[in-house]
């Protein structure tokens, strides 16, 4: 098939598939208090429906695929999805986005089911900090769950991704450091992006990598990594060889030049940005019954839409049409 260039002579590489709207933890950056309305049974795409937009996609070049939600391990039998997924031709690299709080309990079963990659998201290393960005107390469940993941071998790297805002990250840097030197993980900072539901964001929130490589960099010296061009993190290894960090920092230093993704939503709407303000409805025609070809066609033409750049920084700047955890991370 025809591949998935976008009117700016980006290639598309890269699907990020959210497969559920819910999460099980309600942190200050995503999510009020009191969770959202969820999607109903009938409006999440099924698995097969899933699978089969993605061999569509894997035939248009696309070879990487990433599991999000919400809370994937949310989403009842999600091994099962891996499974269909890792089965595709072309999908070189099939990875999942957690807050690893049931990851002690599923890490076997995706592994055998396919899985080769790991982001598990974790902000603090305090128990009383933890559960005041969380609104949970569950980081012992979270370290588990990690625990259990080195236990295999296959899921390489794992990755650590902290959301970095101002104020509260700071303290949290030190400590992410040392795990990212002593455990086999790359620790990852991620500037907070203005995609809270409760729409609180400023500018002013954003702590930025920089800032935070500076304050690693006063303890342990850093050396950058070389990256593929379209890489979101900007990587570094410890000087004296013990651990790697990363930083992603979509507001402080936009990447979009070199952009390959595109994210399917939960209820099977695709966005060619984060921070789309439309989306291209693919449910309706895979429900009515559309022909590869015509599924084909109709990504080939949102793609050829693709945002230029997100424009955070520009006057005017017009916030997503949803918030983080609908979009799927």
């Amino acid at each position: 098939m025809e591949p998935l260039v976008d009117s700016w002579e980006r290639e598309m590489r890269s699907l990020r598939v959210s497969v559920t709207d819910k999460c099980n933890f309600r942190c200050r950056y995503c999510m009020p208090a009191e969770g959202l309305e969820w999607l109903g049974r009938d409006e999440l795409l099924s698995f097969e429906e899933i699978a089969r937009l993605v061999r569509v996609l894997a035939a248009m070049g696309v070879d990487e695929v990433r599991l999000t939600g919400g809370e994937p391990l949310a989403r009842r039998d999600l091994p099962a999805l891996v499974r269909l997924l890792a089965g595709i031709p072309g999908v070189t690299d099939l990875s999942l986005t957690t807050n690893g709080v049931l990851l002690d309990r599923f890490a076997g079963p995706l592994v055998e089911a396919g899985l080769r990659r790991l982001n598990v998201s974790l902000d603090s290393l305090s128990h009383v900090r933890f559960a005041e960005i969380t609104r949970r107390d569950a980081l012992d469940r979270v370290l588990a769950g990690l625990d259990e993941a080195e236990r295999y071998p296959e899921l390489r790297p794992i990755k650590v991704n902290c959301v970095a805002m101002r104020g509260f990250t700071e303290e949290e840097v030190p400590a992410l450091a040392e795990l990212a030197r002593r455990k086999p993980y790359v620790v990852r900072f991620i500037e907070f992006m203005p995609l809270d539901a409760d729409q609180s964001w400023r500018g002013d929130d954003v702590l930025t990598g920089g800032e935070i490589r500076a304050v690693i960099e006063e303890r342990w010296p850093l050396v950058e990594i070389p990256a593929k061009a379209s890489s979101t993190a900007r990587r570094f290894r410890f000087v004296d060889g013990a651990g790697e960090v990363g930083f992603v920092s979509p507001v402080s230093e936009p990447f979009c030049s070199s952009c390959d993704r595109i994210r399917l939503t939960a209820d099977g709407q695709l966005r060619t940005c984060l921070f789309s303000r439309r989306e291209w409805d693919l449910k309706t025609p895979l429900r009515e019954g559309a022909s590869e070809e015509e599924l084909a066609r109709l990504l080939l033409f949102a793609v050829r839409h693709k945002e230029l750049k997100h424009k955070i920084n520009d006057p005017g700047f017009v916030r997503a049409s949803r918030s983080m955890s609908q979009i799927g991370g």
